[in-house]
């Protein structure tokens, strides 16, 4: 019970905190309330570890795991700040694409595939999945090693569950990380990760590396950060249990005909390749789709305005590894770049601004107060608002691709505003 109340006192100080930074408060003689000082933060902290320790014990950690672990570590500010603030501004799809996809990292996967190519074949050859989406997977995780994170993992997953919007995550991350070193006698302090937790050349958290993580070099053990055969082995079976299939592409480039019904332009909806076909869907240079009848979707990552893609069910594989459909595309454009193939033939809407996370908000709101029903306004563009702006956009007439831009924003404002003084 006691970590209860220190996760409430601490979310009752961020509430407060935000009150003296961000308003009035309902009396302007109100004096500012006092934020916990660091010095209180680290006397919490420590009795979360005291208290959490039982919790390990009961879960069937060794104490002698959980002192090693936890003996020199303390609370991380920067890893607190990190939880704690979320970026005012997503990052176009394009500027995204520009670092995954960029000359330089083709050029590095290049030579991967060649310098690694025994080890590639066989663990291509094991579990059925593409070298080049292995070797992809890579580079966008941690740029072929060189950016896996130097926090201690115990420090980071301890600050993110001892309190903050992560403790649901972070907790059974801690847990897996602890059964980790027991299970692989890992040295604490060689157990590194990001600020998040994940760790390895291919960025595994640990409840993964528990479920999926495989000995890729018959050595007798598992090292995720140093054997790159581990690594690759084990991405290859996260994929393969995720329902990769063997020979099957991710999907490629197609242009869209006049008058196209966006609203069929979701990753949710699945159609034969005929039927997109027979909907005028052609491919990115003008020619008929390939013959199949596999279920395929038509993704749009900048709306109406930019490529299209149509994808299939290995795409969506990669999507059980990082649930983000911008990864997926990097991954795959990616791997098409490392077997040579030619870059997005069309032009990205690079003069659409993205909305800022406030900006998203008043979207949300405004879709609200029109009587949208999508849950929270949060400030991300999740399903129930992507449907909910088709359906407005379809409303009058626009291109009901789901698409948040300044342009829908004005006018779903306005409009919001416009009911508002109506009433």
């Amino acid at each position: 019970m006691r970590v209860v109340v220190l996760f409430l006192a601490y979310v009752v100080s961020l509430v407060m905190l935000a009150a003296a930074y961000g308003g009035t408060g309902d009396s302007a003689g109100t004096p500012p309330v006092p934020i916990p000082s660091p010095a209180a933060e680290d006397q919490a902290f420590s009795g979360f570890l005291k208290d959490f320790r039982a919790t390990a014990l009961t879960a069937g950690i060794p104490a002698e795991t959980y002192d090693a672990a936890t003996k020199d570590i303390s609370r991380n500010q920067r890893v607190s700040d990190l939880n704690l603030n979320q970026p005012e501004f997503a990052k176009p799809v394009w500027d995204y694409l520009d670092t995954a996809v960029s000359p330089q990292r083709i050029a590095d996967g290049q030579a991967l595939l060649a310098g690694d190519a025994d080890i590639l074949a066989r663990i291509s050859g094991k579990y059925g999945v593409a070298k080049e989406i292995l070797i992809s997977i890579w580079g966008n995780e941690s740029d072929y090693g060189r950016s896996m994170g130097g926090t201690n993992m115990f420090e980071a997953l301890a600050t993110l569950a001892y309190a903050g919007p992560r403790t649901s995550y972070a907790r059974p991350q801690f847990l897996a990380a602890l059964r980790m070193m027991q299970r692989q006698n890992y040295a604490a302090a060689a157990m590194t990760s990001s600020w998040a937790g994940a760790f390895g050349q291919t960025q595994f958290v640990p409840t993964t590396f528990l479920n999926e993580a495989v000995d890729g070099d018959g050595d007798g053990k598992i090292d995720l950060w140093t054997n790159v055969a581990d690594a690759l082995a084990s991405t290859a079976n996260v994929l393969s249990n995720a329902g990769w299939t063997e020979g099957k592409p991710w999907g490629y480039e197609v242009a869209l005909p006049s008058g196209f019904a966006f609203g069929d332009a979701d990753l949710d909806t699945a159609k034969k390749v005929a039927d997109w076909a027979k909907r005028g869907v052609k491919t990115a240079a003008g020619g008929g789709l390939p013959a199949g009848d596999e279920p395929a979707s038509i993704y749009l990552p900048a709306g109406a305005h930019g490529p299209a893609f149509l994808v299939f069910p290995n795409f969506k594989s990669i999507l059980h590894y990082n649930n983000a459909a911008s990864y997926a595309l990097a991954v795959c454009l990616l791997a098409d770049r490392l077997k040579g193939a030619p870059g997005v033939a069309a032009a990205w809407p690079r003069e659409l601004q993205p909305l800022s996370r406030d900006e998203r908000v008043t979207l949300q709101n405004s879709l609200l107060k029109l009587g949208f029903e999508i849950g929270n306004a949060d400030g991300l563009i999740g399903s129930k608002s992507r449907a909910a702006l088709r359906t407005w956009q379809k409303s009058h007439g626009l291109p009901a691709d789901g698409y948040a831009t300044q342009d829908l924003l004005t006018r779903i404002a306005m409009e919001a505003r416009a009911k508002i003084a109506g009433k």
